[in-house]
């Protein structure tokens, strides 16, 4: 069974992502900031990290380039979910300079997120 990590603030959105995630037969581990990311990822060696970017403290593009940084969690494939506003292109940029797999605007449907991550771990 693959593993996906989830980091998000929102508990509501960690919840529901959990469900649908789980219905799909993955198992699911769910932390809500960038410094619990860091050690559950070390811990539970997920096959993906779905990240949110806009959180309190270490943000999602800080917790990226931290897990890039450690040989234990470098080759992690990171899925940037994100409500931020962004240009396109400059967020295409942004992951791909923090060597992450891609993202997706919130909100998407599961279906979208499903595809993504069957494309990326299957």
């Amino acid at each position: 069974m693959k593993k996906i990590l989830i980091v998000d603030d929102k508990e509501d959105i960690r919840e529901l992502l959990r469900k649908k995630l789980e219905q799909n037969k993955y198992l699911v581990i769910a932390t809500s900031s960038g410094q619990e990311a860091l050690i559950a990822s070390k811990i539970n060696k997920p096959d993906l990290i779905l990240l949110d970017i806009v959180m309190p403290g270490m943000d999602g593009y800080q917790t990226c380039a931290e897990l890039k940084k450690d040989k234990a969690t470098q080759d992690i494939p990171v899925l940037f979910l994100t409500a931020k506003d962004l240009e396109p292109e400059g967020m295409t940029q942004r992951y791909k300079d923090l060597g992450a797999y891609g993202y997706l605007p919130k909100p998407s449907t599961f279906n979208e997120l499903l595809e993504k991550i069957k494309e990326i771990i299957g």
